[in-house]
């Protein structure tokens, strides 16, 4: 039994940096369970919005993630896939996929381990600055998704550029 109502409530949120608003007056309702993608053109907030719902940025009003303020009382859980994490220096060294999952504590979680890299095509003996970025990535992923999540927030930006509307 969970003690919120929504994993996600947003109401009435405005943000921008100082110029108008990239997000402007938003609510947003999820239940557990349900599944929401975000489409937009470049600079249209989508980053931002989920910055904010996985507690990285701190805004005026309040944001609940299961049922939590999501910068102040971040609460177990919430896994957060940024874009920041492919430009991180350690992630293009000489270190092994192997050693990266360790570092995670794959060895909590033996099976999940092995069905996340089997279903992303990723093979322990790699290591990290030679693999194309597409590899990294999915990395990337394994490892994001080797924790059990409640709340799982992808921003999964590609290289080409965001669909246009």
């Amino acid at each position: 039994m969970t003690d919120y109502t929504h994993s996600v409530e947003v109401n009435d949120l405005t943000f921008g940096y100082g110029g108008p608003p990239i997000i402007d007056h938003l609510s947003l309702k999820l239940d557990d369970g349900n599944r929401c993608i975000l489409v937009g053109a470049n600079g249209a907030g989508k980053t931002t919005l989920l910055r904010i719902l996985a507690g990285k940025r701190m805004i005026p009003g309040e944001v609940k993630v299961l049922g939590r303020n999501a910068f102040l009382d971040a609460p177990p859980g919430i896994t957060y896939l940024g874009t920041e994490w492919a430009n991180n220096a350690i992630v293009k060294s000489d270190l092994s996929v192997e050693y990266l999952l360790k570092s995670m504590g794959s060895h909590r979680w033996p099976e999940r381990t092995q069905e996340l890299l089997q279903v992303l095509d990723v093979d322990t003996a790699w290591h990290m600055h030679q693999i194309s970025d597409g590899q990294r990535r999915r990395v990337q992923l394994v490892m994001g998704l080797l924790h059990p999540w409640r709340l799982l927030l992808l921003d999964e930006k590609q290289k080409k550029e965001d669909a246009q509307l």
